[in-house]
């Protein structure tokens, strides 16, 4: 690293919040390319992050690039409201092209908080009733009131009393329990009767505004619930009326191998929030429901500067074409299935691997201690840095911080998955070996 890049770096503790600077790895970049990062010192490491899930065309795609200088030489901000421009017109079409169902009408942001704030907001507008209902496990900001339906972690919550009109049930599990156990009739059984438990004692259904979940968790363990348990909370909702959200910040633009999770399983729900892979890199987000449920939103009740940038809405309108043009929605459901292939030969050698799941493109390896099987987040810690060693660069999650994330680009190449998970086996040998925990030969 460079003496410049060293001093810049010594830096960090004076300049930034710890709750900024303080995360994994703060591997120093000097530009990306494709499926690559690129060190201060030339070092390339490939990158199964994808920016948390963001740069679902690959870092600096020609053409959104291309539009991003573009629109550069006619507008840097809008204010939408008071000015309007193509882009996000443009834009708005498109996406309800792709949507599920009847969400069709926009109100764009800049994260995915923000979206999840809108969409909280929206249906305790419509529908009049104080109460939200959400899920342990499942993670939608950190935001009050974002963060009041957020459980991936109770340390996100410590000291910030989040705001009481928030009930949470469990998340579906579907991991067998007995031999001869079907994991999805289970998982609607516990469903049924947490929802009963809930309106019995807790509060009524008269008085739930909405119920928000991630189809797939997404920071609190990648966990894929069953569509029956999905199917069977659309149901519940509309039996009380409760307005569904589905918190796709994680899951949309192709991750799932599906333009939406929602359509991966086949449940719609009455609002969304997208954010993430919407553009690319830049900020853009946006709450989503059909034009009836948004028109009882009138103007002044919700209100944003820079939401809907016009580079931004620029950026997400090349990267949905790039997603058409190069079939990336095939491609994600084509190499995450050769990524599960692959991980599972790892899984039978490697002890300390636990559970392997994912969808499309959207793949957690569970790190465990093999002698209790219970999670181990310093191993997995530890093996994400060998990992990097080797070449490759990967995040992680879980309520144990124990789930190794795999979410490359949908641009990935059948090589560049190999090349990858090799790294990563060679990380798990060299965690065994520093261990002493025997890994299985084949």
């Amino acid at each position: 690293m460079t003496q410049d890049w060293t001093s810049l770096m010594a830096h960090m503790p004076n300049r930034f919040a710890p709750s900024m600077s303080k995360d994994h790895p703060n591997l120093p970049v000097v530009r990306e390319e494709g499926g690559y990062y690129v060190g201060p010192e030339g070092q390339k490491y490939l990158d199964f992050t994808s920016g948390i899930a963001v740069t679902n065309t690959g870092h600096r795609h020609p053409k959104v690039v291309a539009a991003i200088k573009e629109s550069a030489d006619h507008l840097i901000h809008g204010p939408i409201g008071v000015i309007v421009y193509e882009s996000i017109l443009r834009l708005a079409d498109e996406l309800a092209g792709v949507l599920p169902g009847n969400l069709d009408s926009f109100f764009f942001s800049n994260s995915g908080t923000e979206a999840v704030e809108g969409a909280i907001k929206l249906a305790k507008h419509v529908t009049r009733r104080p109460y939200a209902v959400s899920f342990t496990g499942c993670f939608h900001g950190r935001s009050l009131g974002a963060l009041s339906v957020s459980t991936s972690k109770s340390k996100y919550r410590r000291f910030l009393q989040p705001s009481g009109l928030v009930y949470q049930i469990p998340y579906a599990d579907p991991r067998s329990r007995f031999p001869d156990e079907n994991p999805e009739v289970r998982c609607v059984e516990e469903l049924e009767k947490d929802f009963e438990r809930l309106f019995a004692h807790q509060v009524t259904p008269e008085e739930v505004a909405c119920v928000i979940l991630e189809p797939v968790l997404g920071e609190g363990g990648y966990v894929i619930p069953p569509k029956a348990w999905l199917k069977k909370v659309r149901e519940i909702c509309d039996r009380h009326g409760i307005l569904l959200i589905f918190d796709e910040v994680q899951t949309g633009f192709g991750r799932t191998g599906d333009w939406f999770a929602a359509q991966s399983f086949g449940v719609t729900p009455d609002i969304m929030a997208i954010a993430k892979g919407i553009a690319s890199g830049l900020p853009l987000s946006a709450t989503v429901a059909p034009k009836e449920l948004m028109n009882q939103w009138p103007m002044g009740s919700h209100g944003t500067t820079f939401g809907g940038n016009p580079i931004a809405c620029s950026a997400a309108l090349a990267t949905l074409e790039v997603i058409r043009e190069e079939n990336l929605l095939e491609n994600a459901r084509r190499m995450g299935a050769h990524a599960m292939e692959r991980l599972k030969e790892i899984q039978r050698r490697h002890p300390i691997v636990g559970d392997v799941r994912g969808i499309g493109l959207m793949i957690g390896i569970e790190i465990i201690h093999p002698d209790t099987g219970k999670p181990d987040g310093e191993a997995t810690l530890r093996i994400l840095d060998l990992a990097l060693e080797e070449g490759v660069l990967f995040y992680l999650c879980g309520n144990h911080g124990e789930v190794i994330r795999m979410i490359p680009p949908l641009t990935v190449t059948r090589e560049q998955i190999d090349e990858g998970i090799r790294m990563l086996d060679r990380a798990l040998t060299r965690f065994e070996q520093e261990t002493q925990q025997p890994a299985t030969v084949e």
